[in-house]
């Protein structure tokens, strides 16, 4: 109930309410083991504006060899123009796999890309 709840809340702009909900229905979620559950609400709770928490996030497995490359690029400070021409890509396939880069790593900015990176785990084995 609490993620229906939470979902109704945020469509409603009712943020902060919204994500206390949401919070808790993903660790209820987390709790049970319910993987399908879990992803519903940190997407929510990321459309609502607070990043996924660590559990919740992919693993490194769900990124291809070619964006963990361009992510890695990025989190050094590296603009796309700079990524595509090391990479003898376009500039915009680039912002294209940093756009799908993101939601898997469960951020919202170029910013918080090192941090998510570096939390990692790329040795970890497949559930």
């Amino acid at each position: 109930m609490r993620l229906f709840y939470g979902e109704r809340l945020r469509r409603l702009r009712a943020m902060a309410e919204a994500r206390e909900q949401l919070t808790q229905a993903l660790e209820a979620f987390q709790h049970l083991g319910a993987k399908p559950w879990v992803t519903r609400a940190a997407v929510e709770l990321r459309a609502g504006g607070r990043s996924a928490p660590a559990a919740a996030r992919p693993r490194a497995m769900a990124l291809t060899a070619q964006e963990l490359q361009i992510a890695t690029l990025a989190a050094t400070g590296l603009t796309n123009k700079q990524i595509a021409e090391r990479m003898l890509l376009s500039h915009r396939t680039i912002g294209t796999h940093r756009y799908q880069i993101y939601p898997k790593l469960g951020i919202t900015s170029r910013a918080a890309l090192r941090d998510a990176l570096s939390g990692l785990d790329l040795h970890a084995e497949e559930d």
